[in-house]
């Protein structure tokens, strides 16, 4: 699992762009997206240097918690 922070993520909007940003590099991937703290938990095949590529394409800067 990796855990990554996301400091612009803020809305319902922000969660459902991460979670389709995720799904998009590794469709079986589990995603546990928490506003309040605004780190998402990846369960992933997809590197973490991959993740952070595809969400910063996506408009978020993230960054490993």
């Amino acid at each position: 699992m990796t855990r990554l922070s996301i400091p612009s993520m803020s809305c319902g909007h922000c969660k459902a762009t991460v979670e389709k940003t995720v799904a998009s590099l590794d469709p079986a991937a589990k995603v546990a997206v928490d506003l309040a703290t605004r780190h998402v938990d990846v369960t992933s095949t997809s590197t973490t240097a991959a993740l952070i590529a595809a969400l910063k394409g996506a408009g978020f800067a993230a960054a490993v918690a």
